[in-house]
């Protein structure tokens, strides 16, 4: 009897995700560590049947006398059974940070690391342009400022930037030297203290509904002395700003060599229209939430498609996609399964099918169409798109909140530990590592340049 037309669709849909899955990443070094764990395990069950079998049965040849034969086979019955019960175990305590235990509950999927193996959504440029900068550099840079940031004025950032975006921002910002430095959101002030780490003498521009001096009265914050606010009863939002008249009173006439840093939980494709239209060129978006999470519209949600690999979802609830999410909900703070990504109408664009914007007090319901013409517009204005990597992997930072599967690889990846502790990272806190929401930057044209 042939299979029903709903089975069929089903089989096609996960042979398509499949397909889209990103290839695994792994170093040459690393390829005697990355050895398939469940492969060594049945190998051994093998062997060790065999051989007790092999002495089970020695005695009728007449290999050995049957008292030794006895001993040696409930010896090796032993061992077998000591190694059934030592994978249980693993298979039962299993820890979001042992890479060995995570095998055996993810099976073949994240062979080499759990970086990539649900796909990584990506926006594509119109030129195929990418950063100038190399893995070396972004080595290189974080060497330089883990000591910078030791010195940082707020020590407990809860609620603002980790290390992970904060190394990010200084090291764009500190590679491409703008003449002016723009931030959108600043909370106690960190993002602008991070800013002046790179440029010291660069102005910077801060938008920020309160003061950051306000924090002061209550604890550590930081307000710069060459910062120009507008906040308090002063504040103007990013897309009302008459940014003619700015730039015309900070000298700036460039302003392709102006640095704009979001990080106001706005819909972010409404923000890449106003940076467009007012002729900035180079933006960061702090908060570049992925699809199903966050409380605003991201670059990354937009150009989560079917038609790029790593995009799409299927919402059938027993696909290999929501087996594979149900089992990282339990590890990852911010792993979603297809209950939580997929919305009316199997509607997984977006958050549930929704537009979010303002702090997530504005939720609008969009269509896939309109989703897909959302991505086509970015693509049209896009000359570089990338993510900053997590700066470890969770193994060495421990940290619970993204989903590593959903991820670029890291900086320095699980394992590394003896470069991880020659760095000095080992001296922070395990909470400076747990803020990691994708951050990306990227340089925009004006369609058709």
């Amino acid at each position: 009897m042939s299979a029903s037309p709903r089975k069929k669709q089903t089989k096609m849909l996960e042979r398509a995700l499949s397909a889209r899955r990103s290839a695994s990443h792994s170093d040459e070094g690393d390829e005697e560590e990355d050895v398939d764990e469940s492969k060594t395990r049945k190998s051994s069950l093998s062997l060790l049947t065999r051989l007790s079998n092999h002495f089970f049965f020695c005695h009728r040849l007449n290999y050995l006398p049957w008292p030794l034969c006895l001993t040696l086979s409930l010896l090796f019955l032993f061992l077998i059974f000591s190694l059934f019960i030592h994978s249980h175990r693993a298979l039962v305590s299993v820890s979001p940070f042992d890479y060995h235990s995570r095998l055996n509950i993810f099976g073949h999927e994240p062979l080499e690391s759990d970086f990539g193996s649900l796909g990584v959504p990506w926006c594509r440029s119109k030129h195929g342009q990418t950063v100038p900068w190399t893995d070396k550099d972004l080595l290189k840079g974080l060497e330089e400022f883990i000591p910078i940031y030791e010195t940082r004025p707020i020590k407990n950032n809860m609620y603002g930037m980790g290390f992970d975006h904060s190394f990010g921002l200084w090291f764009i910002a500190r590679w491409l030297k703008p003449d002016l430095m723009i931030e959108s959101g600043a909370f106690k002030g960190h993002s602008t203290w991070v800013l002046r780490q790179a440029n010291p003498e660069t102005r910077i521009l801060s938008l920020t509904p309160r003061h950051p001096e306000k924090y002061l009265k209550k604890g550590p914050a930081y307000v710069d002395g060459n910062c120009t606010y507008f906040a308090g009863k002063e504040f103007v939002d990013f897309g009302s700003v008459d940014w003619k008249r700015v730039m015309k009173n900070h000298g700036i006439t460039d302003r392709s060599q102006v640095l704009i840093f979001f990080d106001d939980h706005q819909n972010e494709l409404k923000r890449l229209k106003q940076a467009l239209k007012a002729g900035f060129r180079h933006l960061v978006f702090e908060d570049n939430y992925d699809t199903g999470t966050g409380d605003h519209y991201s670059l990354r949600q937009i150009c989560d498609q079917f038609y790029i690999r790593g995009g799409g979802h299927c919402c059938f609830k027993d696909s290999d996609e929501a087996r594979m999410r149900a089992k990282r909900r339990k590890f990852w703070d911010k792993a979603v399964d297809v209950h939580e990504l997929c919305g009316p109408g199997d509607a997984w664009w977006g958050v549930r099918g929704y537009m979010r914007d303002n702090f997530n007090h504005s939720n609008e319901p969009i269509t896939y169409e309109q989703h897909f013409r959302n991505s086509r517009f970015v693509e049209s204005v896009l000359e570089v798109y990338w993510e900053l990597p997590p700066v470890a992997g969770p193994s060495l930072t421990h940290q619970t909140r993204y989903d590593p599967a959903r991820a670029v690889p890291p900086i320095i990846e699980d394992g590394r530990f003896g470069l991880f502790k020659r760095l000095n990272l080992t001296r922070f806190d395990r909470s400076v590592f747990n803020g990691y929401t994708q951050m990306v930057y990227v340089q925009i044209s004006e369609p058709g340049s």
